[in-house]
């Protein structure tokens, strides 16, 4: 393991898994692949065992990985970090209000729609599996939001206090912080000893991609 993103998704992920790969820090596990990758089922069934509180070995759930952003991994970062005690630390953060107001539009307005069953099929047909949404509402839902999402006021507290943790409990030399809107290559690239691309970083999976890829496009949310 090369790179651990214990920061939050809707923070930049799917562009930092792109860059990261792009610097030869992959394969990266992102939340995709337990929806939409090509091994959906087995990723989706090894979070299942996390999230179901059963001791798993953690080089085992995360063989084939070299890196990780998003969740489900950003959830149990203490004992991910703890695993691999070598690898770098992506602390990938931005602003609370953009943060709140995208999870609001995207991953909550999900959630909501497919339980009024208002949620449309995927436009490129990929069904996620059963045990997909079980991780997400297990580990993101009640684990990081504690079944507190439209507490604003609480949300905001838990996050300041998530980021604040974790530089207090990383040493300052395995730490890599990257911000949403503010960094590129740069940070990702000293960390990982490598030059900086001539290229325009990633810019993956804006608010209004995620909806329409979600099923959302013509959905009340």
């Amino acid at each position: 393991m090369k790179m651990i993103g214990v920061g939050f998704g809707r923070s930049g992920t799917l562009s930092l898994r792109a860059a990261l790969e792009r610097l030869g820090a992959g394969p990266c596990l992102h939340m995709q692949e337990l929806s939409i990758g090509a091994h959906r089922e087995r990723e989706a069934a090894r979070w299942k065992r996390v999230a179901d509180g059963e001791p798993v070995d953690w080089r085992e759930v995360l063989g084939g990985w070299q890196s990780t952003v998003d969740w489900p991994a950003c959830t149990r970062w203490r004992e991910i970090c703890a695993a691999f005690p070598d690898a770098l630390v992506l602390l990938n953060h931005r602003d609370f209000d953009g943060f709140y107001r995208s999870c609001e539009r995207t991953i909550w307005a999900v959630r909501q729609a497919a339980r009024a069953g208002r949620l449309a099929p995927r436009p490129d047909g990929q069904v996620p599996p059963a045990a997909f949404r079980h991780v997400i509402e297990r580990l993101v839902w009640q684990e990081d939001f504690q079944g507190r999402f439209p507490d604003r006021d609480w949300m905001e507290r838990m996050y300041v206090e998530r980021i604040a943790a974790v530089r207090r409990e990383i040493p300052a030399a395995r730490l890599v912080e990257w911000r949403l809107g503010h960094d590129g290559w740069a940070p990702l690239a000293r960390a990982l000893g490598v030059p900086v691309p001539d290229e325009p970083f990633p810019h993956l999976h804006d608010t209004a991609e995620f909806r329409e890829r979600s099923g959302l496009a013509h959905s009340a949310t």
